[in-house]
């Protein structure tokens, strides 16, 4: 059923995407702010999904959620071949563009404004939060919207730790595929519409609301 692939990307997206959020901003704010030994390590490991090739990724996070790994062995986690694996990939794959874009917009914040507000007895999560990061919200949301349209069109590193599995872990990108595979091109023309709807309108918005 053409829903299926619909429900599940979302409900994939819907996991992801705050994640990316999250976990993207805190690392933005963290790299934009500190200056450590290790940090071009610490950056280079953050951009390496977005250089990788997706078949890489996947095996890397298979070796992490599969047979044998901590996860499986301390914590008994049956992840594999579920949409939440769906949703991992999907976060791991759009972190890297959440962090880019977010680290920009906080560098580009003036300093002087920051140790204004520090001067006048905010402490340095008052300042972070009431002023860093409304001035950087251009680079906050269009990090917020690249990696939640990336981790949307996830394709190679779900296809290795989720499957394509009808209803259960195949998303719109697997449906494509999978619909290409059996030349049902009806149904590849209906998801492709729907997922350059979707990322369309997502850009659109974040261009309205970053002005």
């Amino acid at each position: 059923m053409i829903w299926d692939p619909v429900r599940l990307s979302l409900q994939v997206m819907l996991v992801a995407s705050p994640a990316v959020f999250i976990i993207g901003l805190a690392l933005a704010v963290f790299l934009a702010k500190r200056t450590f030994r290790g940090q071009v390590v610490l950056e280079t490991v953050v951009m390496l999904p977005l250089v990788l090739p997706p078949t890489v990724l996947g095996y890397g996070l298979l070796r992490v959620l599969g047979s044998g790994s901590p996860l499986q062995d301390w914590f008994r986690l049956d992840i594999l071949f579920t949409w939440q694996a769906a949703a991992i990939a999907a976060t791991i794959a759009g972190i890297p563009l959440m962090v880019q874009a977010a680290r920009a917009g906080v560098r580009n914040v003036d300093p002087t404004l920051e140790h204004a507000a520090a001067n006048l007895g905010a402490d340095r999560l008052t300042v972070l939060l009431q002023v860093t990061l409304p001035m950087a919200k251009r680079g906050i949301i269009a990090g917020t919207v690249l990696g939640t349209l990336r981790a949307f069109g996830e394709f190679g590193a779900t296809m290795m730790v989720a499957g394509s599995i009808p209803g259960r872990t195949q998303t719109m990108p697997l449906a494509v595929y999978d619909a290409v595979q059996v030349r049902d091109f009806d149904l590849a023309n209906t998801l492709v519409v729907i997922m350059v709807a979707l990322s369309f309108i997502g850009l659109f918005l974040a261009r309205r609301l970053s002005r």
